[in-house]
């Protein structure tokens, strides 16, 4: 499947969660969604920290425990920091659903090959680890047929998604990000609840 198929079946179903987006899943997300760059509601891009989208969901996640939060990760990011998977287990968040795209390849600096692309699986590592749940999807119909299910479960939730790997060189996904402005706005959002 394609992740613009995806991320757009996603956003369909997202209601008033909290989003975070990384990497080339910005990009998508972006063309998706109505509203402006940096005015998206209770949305964060995270940029320039490959790993990182899912433990700044687990906090959003423990500090807003009333909140679904959803975390779109990509599998390059996610082996930056696979100690996030025990980590977000551990603390067992009920409204956390992390979603993996996995394309193998690292997307963002040339689509370079993911190390042991093929022999590794995600789901079951977070399976392992600990998450309440755990799924992967490889069609785009049966993903968006599936996600009103998915986002009823509690979590943590993990979702892998495979797509096909794109040229990261033509996705500039991130680019005009301004997570101060994006953070700002989710602050008096949630203060304003």
């Amino acid at each position: 499947m394609w992740r613009r198929d995806a991320i757009a079946a996603l956003v369909a179903e997202r209601g008033d969660a909290i989003t975070i987006t990384t990497e080339q899943a910005i990009g998508a997300w972006r063309a998706a969604v109505p509203e402006a760059l940096n005015e998206i509601p209770h949305h964060l891009d995270i940029v320039g920290c490959m790993g990182s989208a899912s433990t700044i969901g687990l906090g959003i996640a423990l500090a807003q425990p009333t909140r679904a939060i959803i975390v779109v990760d990509a599998d390059g990011s996610l082996l930056m920091q696979l100690g996030s998977l025990v980590t977000i287990a551990g603390a067992a968040p009920a409204n956390l659903h992390h979603f993996v795209f996995e394309n193998g390849v690292y997307e963002t600096s040339g689509s370079q090959p993911l190390p042991a692309e093929g022999r590794f699986d995600l789901a079951q590592m977070a399976r392992a680890a600990g998450y309440a749940h755990a799924m992967q999807f490889s069609d785009a119909a049966a993903f968006a047929a599936a996600l009103p299910d998915v986002l009823r479960q509690r979590g943590p939730v993990f979702v892998s998604v495979r797509t096909e790997p794109e040229d990261g060189y033509l996705v500039r996904s991130s680019a005009g990000t301004r997570l101060d402005v994006q953070m700002h706005a989710l602050r008096e959002r949630l203060a304003a609840r």
